[in-house]
């Protein structure tokens, strides 16, 4: 007999059919009762075994975490909780679990903390929490490239390995093959990185971007998805040392295209999860609402999360510029009564507390800021007219702030060529990404949005570190 999955035997198994099911032992009630989970649902099949039909020794080894074969009869279910049940004819432990040594880990059936169960990394899978969480990580992978797919962009593979930094900060993770203790040293004392292994000194990429745009003016349309890392050395519950990002770029858009495509964008990532991923989002959302009710008000979520998620995709996004941006912040209450910890000043960046002020307070809906002083963004973004600020974007959302950062490329050789010097990048590290300015250049934008951080949004989870398989941070790199 083929196995069923769980999922399938709880949406369309029928009474008297005869089935097979493989999974793991979640819980067992009353040496009568098993809860089996095989991953497909956050949902349990319970199975019923009459236990005077088998030995002590095979019942007893019927314990949580233990994996499990069980063959039998779909039938109504007698208690409440489940409308149908598995009525067990045989069963097969496939591999045992110690009782004593499941006490000791996350699979132990009760509520951990999150820090105990980053600890555990490589079996929190087993979790309700994390099953729920990575089902909806993949659907969300999946809702982005259904999106590009069916919409006629092209999917770019851009290096992991670069020699260009393309966001100007430095803080990259070197790849050299070099003998670490005695490395070649060149005339004038220092490493001698002609002789590695590419001839130059390269590091792990922190964006697709540059190289998807060379892409985009020749295929119109393409989106990177891919890793990439960030030597920062950061301990906040928003940053990662490996992530993912999503980056698309198109040729002949502008700023307003751009912006369109974002919105259009996140709101079928939402749309799609609510839709395909129902229970796991029903499962956080009753999480998140227990927690909030154990904390004070003033840190309580306003919304639930089903309803950040309407709130994306049922608002038109607002759009303001950041001189704009500004003003409003300078005329708002927490400004005035110096709540803010971080100043409101034309020519600094915006914080989290301020980004958080303009959705959830003002606005009341998902924001989009352009128009940003030129001074803290990236060279690559196009220079306005008042040649004070470039086209650049970001996108806000309720509880997280930033989730998307974008911009109209520049797409005039003459000001890039100025822009690269400016940022004292050497223009012989950028030479192939001006020539695609002197070849039929053309207007183009693009953006970014990192992975995590959108799936941090439609779990609701506030760390992470927790939406991300094996996460990579300072010091720990385990698994």
């Amino acid at each position: 007999m083929s196995r069923t999955e769980v999922k399938t035997v709880l949406a369309e198994g029928k009474v008297g059919e005869k089935i097979l099911v493989k999974g793991w032992v979640k819980a067992f009630r009353s040496r009568r009762f098993i809860q089996i989970n095989d991953g497909s649902t956050i949902n349990n099949l319970q199975a019923v075994i009459d236990f005077e039909k088998y030995e002590e020794e095979e019942i007893t080894r019927i314990s949580t975490a233990a994996a499990i074969a069980v063959e039998g009869t779909i039938v109504e279910s007698k208690g409440s909780g489940q409308a149908i049940e598995l009525e067990v004819e045989s069963f097969t432990i496939l591999g045992d679990a110690d009782s004593e040594e499941v006490s000791k880990t996350v699979m132990q059936p009760k509520k951990h903390n999150l820090e105990f169960l980053r600890e555990q990394a490589h079996l929190r899978f087993r979790t309700n929490l994390f099953g729920a969480v990575f089902r909806i990580r993949h659907a969300t992978s999946y809702a982005i490239h259904k999106y590009f797919n069916d919409r006629g962009y092209y999917y770019i593979h851009t290096p992991i390995i670069t020699g260009s930094d393309a966001e100007g900060a430095g803080e990259m993770f070197r790849v050299s093959n070099l003998d670490a203790k005695n490395p070649p040293l060149n005339d004038e004392g220092e490493v001698d990185f002609s002789q590695d292994f590419f001839g130059k000194e390269t590091n792990l990429t922190v964006s697709g971007q540059l190289e998807a745009e060379l892409a985009a003016m020749a295929l119109g349309k393409v989106y990177t998805f891919g890793p990439t890392f960030r030597a920062e050395n950061s301990n906040t519950a928003r940053h990662l040392a490996e992530f993912w990002m999503i980056e698309p770029e198109v040729a002949f858009n502008d700023l307003n295209d751009n912006m369109d495509l974002a919105e259009d964008f996140l709101k079928y990532i939402c749309s799609y999860v609510m839709e395909h991923n129902a229970d796991d989002l029903n499962f956080l959302n009753e999480r998140e609402k227990k927690e909030d009710s154990q904390k004070p008000t003033a840190e309580r979520n306003e919304l639930c999360l089903v309803d950040r998620l309407k709130f994306v995709v049922e608002n038109g996004f607002e759009r303001i510029t950041y001189t704009e941006a500004i003003d409003i912040l300078r005329n708002s209450k927490p400004f005035k009564k110096k709540k803010f910890k971080f100043p409101v000043e034309w020519g600094t960046d915006l914080q989290s507390e301020h980004e958080r002020f303009l959705v959830e307070k003002h606005f009341k809906k998902p924001v989009i800021i352009t128009d940003y002083p030129a001074s803290f963004k990236a060279f690559y973004m196009r220079l306005n007219e008042d040649e004070k600020t470039v086209g650049a974007m970001d996108i806000l959302f309720p509880g997280i702030g930033e989730i998307v950062g974008g911009s109209q490329r520049e797409e005039r050789y003459d000001i890039l060529k100025k822009k690269i010097a400016e940022f004292n990048i050497p223009e012989e590290e950028l030479d192939w990404y001006l020539d695609t300015r002197k070849f039929g250049t053309a207007p183009h934008a693009g953006f970014g949005l990192g992975f995590e951080r959108m799936v941090m949004f439609v779990t609701g989870m506030t760390n992470i570190r927790d939406v991300i398989p094996f996460p990579r941070t300072p010091g720990k790199a385990e698994f």
